[in-house]
């Protein structure tokens, strides 16, 4: 049987890892974020330093999308050649680690286009966080030390290149609605609500199974 996998998508400054890591307080489940990192650095065999600079970065290389043509990479293998954009390489092997670690235990993954990856999952749970941008900007300014308007630049680069990266490798546009089973909105509530709000959907989850 299936392991519950709760994927947690989330707006740069809307609390997404620290919601993920109360609720992996809450509920015993572990909480992979920046763990995947060195866990696909170890699958594919690169350097973790460089793995962390291109992580949830699209594939800039025009040339060879166009070459390799229409391509489910939540499928396709680990590749052995050279010439692959290091940034397909380092998803693959991503898709790969969540795909492990779904079927290893119950468990919360961050990002990486988790959602998509395990789309055929009729266990997992998938969530998104989006909250007000001038609360974000105060979030990121008092993490980053730096000033709210440079903060409100840095959200929007960052929302930018995540919905560019989930664009490119699954073809839907990030952020839809639709696409999730459930979107909460921190502006109010912050990480401890919307992980109080995650822990309630997943009891009425269990429930419904149960039924």
């Amino acid at each position: 049987m299936a392991n519950t996998v709760i994927t947690i998508a989330r707006q740069y400054g809307a609390a997404g890892r620290q919601t993920g890591e109360i609720l992996a307080e809450m509920t015993g489940m572990p909480c992979y974020d920046r763990e995947l990192i060195t866990l696909a650095a170890m699958k594919s065999g690169m350097n973790e330093d460089v793995v962390a600079d291109i992580d949830e970065k699209a594939s800039s290389s025009l040339l060879y999308t166009l070459a390799l043509g229409s391509v489910d990479y939540t499928t396709a293998s680990m590749p052995t050649a050279y010439n692959i954009p290091i940034n397909d390489k380092l998803f693959i092997a991503q898709c790969s680690v969540i795909k492990e670690l779904a079927a290893r235990s119950p468990c919360i993954i961050i990002g990486r286009c988790a959602d998509y990856v395990l789309r055929d999952n009729p266990k997992c749970i998938k969530v998104y966080l989006q909250a007000d941008l001038t609360v974000r900007a105060k979030r990121i300014a008092a993490r980053q030390g730096i000033s709210v308007s440079d903060a409100q630049d840095v959200i929007m680069k960052t929302d930018k290149r995540r919905a560019s990266y989930y664009g490119h490798y699954t073809g839907q546009k990030w952020g839809r609605s639709d696409l999730y089973d459930l979107v909460i909105d921190t502006t109010v509530i912050g990480a401890e609500g919307a992980a109080e709000v995650i822990e309630k959907f997943l009891h009425a989850f269990k429930r419904t199974e149960e039924d």
